[in-house]
């Protein structure tokens, strides 16, 4: 969560953003907003009139999370000239499209001064300076959604990772370190497992796509907006908690585990999904419900910086009844 009128910090000021589509324009915004002086770069003759405006539409957004006293869209430097991008970073936030990564990271490492963190999806093949190579896995968009997932490739420094960290850190996002590269990355595969399951419900006609998505948003999923599972199993089993909890249910919760779905995607399914969004979505545009998201994104996010100061944690509730958890 951005903190008002703080630089993101003393050392680091100048970020390169290489690639200027949804994820590096939105990363863009996020770095601006911080105080930061951002160097982009893209070769698409249309791609800095798309930033730009993407930076105007984002920029109330942030400004009601809280914009850094430096923080302006007036400190964004454009180029097509990668090189002049890279030999000027303090720090490389790649956001190329998939395709071109590898090349464009061999490209960045030849550039760019050593020291200089290059943090992407993909890292260190056919790299000089592989410790520098770290991936920084956001979740979309990264402006507005606190997590980063920060993984090592096997030549990755710990400094690397540790410096990492600490940029995330202070421009207001939540990294995590992801000890061991697992394919799709931690947060789409906990995704994954939701869905997986939520199909299979649908598939087995438990309930609808409309009551699927009603299940999770109005009942777990704003469990999840504060807490995380594994902290949320404390208050669940009161007074005894997460300990309790593992102790005494691990029976039926295993059984429940060996009960979950594994259904397969078939075209009468996928058919089934599609039409059920379809009927939620009536007549609301993308961009309306992108709206309807981020507002209450970032209502949420306001709310825990006013309880806690700081992504994940909040202060002690005192002389409150202790509510359980189902």
């Amino acid at each position: 969560m951005p903190t008002p009128h703080r630089p993101a910090s003393e050392a680091l000021r100048h970020v390169t953003v290489v690639g200027s589509g949804t994820m590096g324009a939105s990363w863009t915004a996020l770095f601006l907003a911080q105080g930061l002086e951002v160097i982009a770069t893209d070769s698409d003759p249309i791609a800095e009139a798309r930033l730009r405006y993407f930076i105007d539409e984002a920029w109330r957004a942030l400004q009601t999370l809280g914009v850094s006293s430096h923080g302006s869209p007036e400190h964004l430097t454009f180029t097509s000239d990668l090189a002049r991008a890279a030999s000027r970073a303090q720090y490389i936030q790649e956001c190329a499209p998939a395709p071109a990564k590898l090349a464009l990271i061999e490209q960045l490492d030849a550039l760019a001064p050593a020291e200089v963190i290059i943090a992407s999806s993909a890292v260190q093949a056919g790299c000089s300076h592989p410790e520098r190579c770290v991936v920084a896995e956001p979740c979309n968009p990264p402006h507005l959604i606190p997590l980063v997932e920060v993984v090592g490739g096997k030549l990755t420094s710990a400094e690397t990772i540790e410096r990492a960290m600490r940029f995330y850190a202070s421009i207001g996002r939540k990294p995590v370190h992801v000890r061991k590269e697992v394919p799709g990355n931690v947060a789409n595969r906990l995704q994954a497992a939701l869905y997986r399951e939520m199909a299979y419900l649908i598939d087995q006609d438990v309930l609808d796509v409309r009551d699927a998505d009603a299940a999770v948003c109005w009942g777990p999923g704003l469990r999840w907006g504060v807490m995380g599972p594994a902290l949320l199993c404390e208050l669940g089993a009161p007074p005894g908690g997460v300990h309790h909890l593992l102790e005494h249910l691990h029976g039926p919760m295993t059984a429940l585990w060996a009960d979950l779905g594994a259904p397969a995607l078939t075209p009468p399914l996928r058919q089934r999904i599609v039409e059920g969004v379809r009927s939620e979505v009536g007549d609301r545009s993308r961009e309306q419900l992108a709206d309807e998201r981020d507002e209450l994104l970032i209502g949420l996010l306001k709310l825990r910086a006013r309880l806690s100061g700081k992504p994940g944690r909040a202060p002690r509730a005192r002389g409150r009844r202790r509510m359980t958890q189902r």
